[in-house]
């Protein structure tokens, strides 16, 4: 015994992210790391889905004569998944933590030994396990896509360069934010009004993009955009690249993965963002001057 403990112990920490058919949220994960770190001096495995982590430890890999105690993490205590659960580890101690107890008499309930509840008919509910761990901040990404852009005919390279753009950029460590520069009062899901993109624009640590105003809008707001023109030799977001004199601009032929990690690096780092913020103070209203000229309207 080591302060009442078993001395040849070995857990298994399972949790909806375990099962094929389950799912893995932030919220799992979160309350998993936060279990972790409680058993940091203690032996133990962590089951995965392979769905969500291939080549990691899974259930089937799991012989249930290699462990003492199954726990499981976060989620409603129901289904099919945990009765199978109980049965494979019916020779272990099962605990379960941070769950929420909808039926106290269900058999996936009552399967444990313990039960730890965040929340159940009968308990006062507790703070969830999520809200525990430090977290490490990641860079935030905004990415804008340009549509199909048919008026480019032949020259068009969109479906090419997106794939491989959006491939390279799920292998970044970063949050991923999906923005679309077209604005709709009645889709809650498109900004309304300019001032709103603006205001999220504006907050991000850098903007991803094949799209023109992707990157007038990431300069403006003096965040650094990594723009990749996706049409051949280069059209409209070269050409816009050259009159901010912003360099972390790729044509179609150019986006290779080194040149795309050397541009992600420098756009997160001092002097991507610095160059950002010249870039946002360097107004040109050159155009507006050229269009009062067109009216035979007096200069301003």
């Amino acid at each position: 015994m080591r302060d009442g403990y078993v001395a040849h112990v070995r857990i298994l920490v399972t949790g909806w992210f375990s099962f094929v058919d389950g799912e893995a949220t932030a919220g799992d994960v979160l309350s998993l790391e936060a279990v972790r770190s409680a058993l940091a001096d203690l032996p133990y495995d962590v089951a995965w889905s392979p769905v969500f982590r291939p080549g990691a430890l899974t259930l089937d890999e799991a012989a249930p004569r290699t462990y003492s105690h199954v726990v499981f993490v976060c989620g409603p205590l129901h289904g099919p998944q945990l009765r199978r659960l109980h049965e494979r580890y019916a020779a272990c101690r099962r605990i379960a933590v941070g769950v929420s107890v909808i039926d106290p008499r269900d058999p996936a309930v009552t399967g444990f030994d313990v039960v730890l509840p965040r929340d159940a008919p009968d308990a006062a509910p507790r703070r969830d396990l999520a809200a525990l761990p430090a977290h490490a901040p990641v860079p935030v990404a905004g990415v804008v896509l340009a549509p199909g852009q048919a008026e480019y005919g032949a020259e068009r390279r969109h479906d090419e360069v997106h794939e491989r753009l959006t491939s390279w950029l799920a292998r970044r460590d970063c949050a991923r934010l999906v923005l679309d520069t077209r604005l709709d009062h009645d889709d809650w899901r498109c900004f309304g009004t300019p001032d709103q993109l603006l205001s999220v624009v504006g907050r991000l640590d850098v903007v991803v993009t094949t799209r023109l105003h992707g990157l007038v809008t990431a300069l403006r707001c003096g965040v650094p955009a990594l723009a990749v023109d996706p049409v051949r030799r280069g059209a409209k977001v070269s050409a816009q690249a050259r009159t901010w004199r912003w360099p972390a601009t790729l044509t179609a032929e150019e986006m290779t993965e080194d040149a795309l990690d050397r541009w992600w690096h420098w756009c997160l780092g001092t002097e991507g963002r610095h160059a950002a913020a010249r870039a946002s103070r360097d107004t040109d209203d050159a155009l507006l001057g050229d269009l009062r000229t067109a009216l035979g309207a007096p200069p301003r």
